[in-house]
């Protein structure tokens, strides 16, 4: 069988979000398959060196060379063509993310929603994202595809309600937390590769007898990895951690406003700091307004986004993970952080309840008194949060990359078959 998809969220410079599920869905996919041919399709006028290379021969990367207002808003919208599943000759098509598409009549496909905020929220949108998303016509785009996989029962019910979708069309699949989230210990000795590194020595300048530049702290590599992460951010020793973007569906003024009633009403925690991790998004300045406005603005701090690599350390590095979200399709940062046994406060909506279970504390997102009760209760109650973090890191183990893909792979066979 020969499946198409479309890899255009892959040419992000940074990824979160949809373009992580993408990459580590197709990773973990193309991993296990050991029979199908994959053919990735993406757009790109100029170069685009962000598109990963998955290293294996079943896969080929097919490229088009328009430029994208042209492919999207002439083409893809007006004329339905090219017809990406006829040009590349697949028996599957699937797409992991809503955009603009042409496809031919009857085509073999999958398309998966990750939320439809946009529709039940609009005010929390730009006019340009909302015009964008007009522009492809949502309802009238899921109605082209055999299936639907929504990453959640939540999601599921906007699809059937907002686009008037058959419920046996759509099919929920979980996503996975990738593996590196996870508790991370610092107080194991050194190994002696670990010391010529951090030495800056190789083992034949050490038989040399050059001596050490410094003595190495009692550490492990991963310890010396949240020292570096700790450094580079410049992060204090106890914080409430907020990471994703910041955009008004997040609720980053509750949080705000909840640390400032935190603080002010327990001496006990006028030590601890916020620490929001995020790129900007849409409908942003708000937030800096209320930070602005914040008589603890000195003790809050903004890291702006935070790479990959460096997310698993700053899990470990905070006291407590908030996320009063108004609204998510699934929600990856709250489990990314119990699976890295961090307490969790999360905002009470019927995905995050869903996708949370029991590893998190559920508060009222327009509640700002609630939040900062829950922030309060996990800082001061040793075993509430020792009970968190173990329900957090048991939950968080029904997530993964493994089980989703496969998952896939039954759902691209059957649609196949049919």
């Amino acid at each position: 069988m020969k499946i198409g998809v479309d890899i255009r969220t892959l040419m992000d410079k940074r990824y979160s979000g949809v373009s992580e599920y993408t990459y580590n869905l197709l990773k973990e996919i193309i991993r296990q398959d050991e029979k199908n041919e994959f053919l990735l399709f993406y757009n790109s006028f100029g170069d685009c060196p962000n598109i990963p290379d998955f290293q294996a021969k079943k896969v080929k990367i097919v490229r088009y060379n328009y430029p994208n207002k042209v492919l999207n808003y002439l083409f893809f919208k007006f004329f339905n063509s090219p017809k990406i599943n006829q040009e590349l000759g697949v028996d599957v098509f699937f797409m992991p993310h809503i955009n603009f598409i042409g496809m031919s009549a009857g085509a073999r496909s999958l398309i998966t929603v990750h939320d439809l905020s946009f529709l039940r929220y609009p005010e929390f949108f730009s006019r340009r994202k909302n015009f964008w998303h007009n522009m492809i016509g949502v309802r009238k785009l899921l109605k082209k595809f055999s299936q639907i996989a929504a990453v959640s029962e939540n999601t599921k019910r906007d699809i059937v309600e907002l686009c008037g979708i058959n419920p046996s069309k759509v099919k929920v699949i979980y996503s996975g937390v990738s593996e590196k989230y996870r508790k991370i210990s610092s107080d194991q000795l050194p190994t002696v590769k670990q010391i010529l590194k951090y030495n800056g020595l190789t083992e034949a300048e050490a038989d040399k007898g050059k001596h050490f530049k410094a003595p190495m702290p009692y550490l492990n590599a991963d310890g010396l990895r949240l020292k570096a992460v700790k450094n580079k951010y410049n992060l204090p020793d106890e914080f409430i951690l907020y990471l994703g973007t910041v955009e008004p569906r997040k609720n980053l003024e509750g949080i705000i406003r909840a640390y400032n009633e935190l603080v002010n009403s327990n001496s006990e925690l006028r030590s601890i700091k916020l620490v929001i991790a995020g790129g900007q998004g849409w409908k942003c300045k708000p937030a800096y307004r209320e930070w602005q406005r914040s008589a603890y603005k000195n003790d809050i701090k903004f890291l702006g986004y935070i790479e990959d690599s460096d997310k698993a350390q700053l899990y470990n590095l905070a006291s407590v993970f908030i996320y009063p979200s108004f609204h998510e399709g699934f929600g990856f940062p709250p489990l990314e952080a119990m699976a890295s046994g961090l307490p969790v406060v999360c905002g009470f909506s019927p995905s995050l309840s869903e996708i949370s279970g029991s590893g998190a504390i559920m508060v009222d997102p327009y509640n700002t008194s609630e939040i900062a009760a829950g922030l309060k209760e996990v800082l001061i109650d040793g075993a509430l949060r020792k009970k968190l973090i173990e329900q957090g890191q048991a939950w968080a183990k029904n997530f993964n990359w493994r089980k989703t893909a496969q998952k896939y792979l039954e759902i691209f066979q059957k649609i196949n078959i049919n």
